[in-house]
């Protein structure tokens, strides 16, 4: 390999194509009174002044008004005075007026003599690096929420369903049967990247969880979407609506049958969901004596998003929901517990 030129002007040249060809970082040297002296390349990239518009200008016009009014760039020149760089880990101003957010050093230059020459600036964009950070904490944040939540459902199922079990057999049965339409949720879920499930894709997972007969089961009604807390609400309120309708109610003979339907209604700032389960053709419908825990369930959790009520007429149990939309499709609406 040929050695480089020993000459100034050769060295200068080597160094200014090195200077240029780092395009990742914006490199900036400034003078005793803040003005921009040079500029490269990378800075034209990630700052948007050309070298021509920005040398001569004061450096600080790159900080935010805030920074600028607290008085960020001098304490940057003062701790590269005092301890040799001045850290930069902040949002800088672009020239069309974004921000991003950059981190770097503030250093002295001095002659050979030692005399403080002025000051080079070197940043790198980290906006991308910190949106990833921002989002990674958002989602442990929101798994965290989602684990707590599901770990005081299935700590509510297991608990009510002991209490109201007659053996631990009959507790095991139940608390796996509400644990997996629970889960079977989450999957649903899961397919749209947690965001959303419509109320046809739970009526159906509900029916092929309990192995319900399609011709004892007619469900109908328009497209909704339902957000995570009421897609799960939903799926464990109708899995005990239908194990209940099995056991005891309309399902639990050959004739009987049951209708699920749901439609929207306009209404001036709050549109409504109104649900309604009507089993017929069933046993002879008595109301209970006291709530057992499912029904305790069904009313917690559709109360968090309307009116529920129960009509235990002798030809068949009818439920109705008048609920808020708005409720039902928010993502942050409170998850209903059991």
């Amino acid at each position: 390999m040929t050695p480089i030129s020993s000459s100034s002007r050769a060295r200068e040249r080597f160094l200014e194509a090195i200077l240029q060809s780092a395009i990742e970082y914006a490199i900036i040297s400034v003078d005793l009174e803040s003005r921009v002296t040079t500029w490269n390349e990378g800075a034209r990239r990630i700052l948007g002044w050309d070298e021509t518009e920005i040398v001569g200008q004061p450096v600080a016009v790159i900080f935010t008004p805030e920074d600028r009014e607290a008085g960020v760039p001098q304490r940057e020149m003062t701790a590269a005075l005092t301890e040799g760089h001045g850290d930069d880990e902040r949002w800088h101003v672009r020239k069309d007026g974004s921000l991003f957010w950059a981190s770097g050093q503030l250093m002295a230059l001095r002659s050979d003599e030692g005399e403080l020459e002025g000051f080079l600036k070197i940043l790198r964009d980290r906006t991308e690096q910190r949106e990833n950070e921002e989002r990674q904490r958002v989602l442990m944040h929101e798994l965290s929420h989602r684990i707590k939540n599901t770990l005081t459902v299935v700590q509510a199922i297991t608990n009510q369903s002991f209490r109201s079990a007659n053996s631990m057999e009959e507790a095991e049965q139940s608390i796996r049967a509400r644990i997996n339409a629970y889960a079977n949720a989450h999957d649903i879920l899961l397919q749209k990247n947690w965001l959303s499930a419509t109320m046809d894709t739970i009526v159906e997972a509900t029916e092929i969880n309990l192995g319900l007969e399609p011709n004892r089961v007619k469900a109908s009604g328009p497209a909704v979407n339902l957000s995570p807390q009421a897609a799960l609400a939903f799926s464990l309120v109708l899995h005990e609506l239908a194990t209940n309708a099995t056991k005891y109610g309309a399902l639990s003979v050959d004739s009987g049958s049951v209708e699920i339907e749901w439609s929207v209604r306009k209404n001036a700032g709050d549109d409504r969901f109104d649900l309604l389960w009507q089993e017929r053709g069933g046993p002879v419908v008595e109301a209970p004596s006291k709530k057992g825990f499912g029904s305790r369930l069904v009313n917690t959790s559709l109360s968090a998003f309307g009116d529920v009520s129960f009509d235990y007429a002798a030809t068949g149990l009818t439920l109705k929901l008048d609920a808020s939309l708005q409720k039902l499709q928010y993502q942050n609406c409170p998850d209903a517990e059991a």
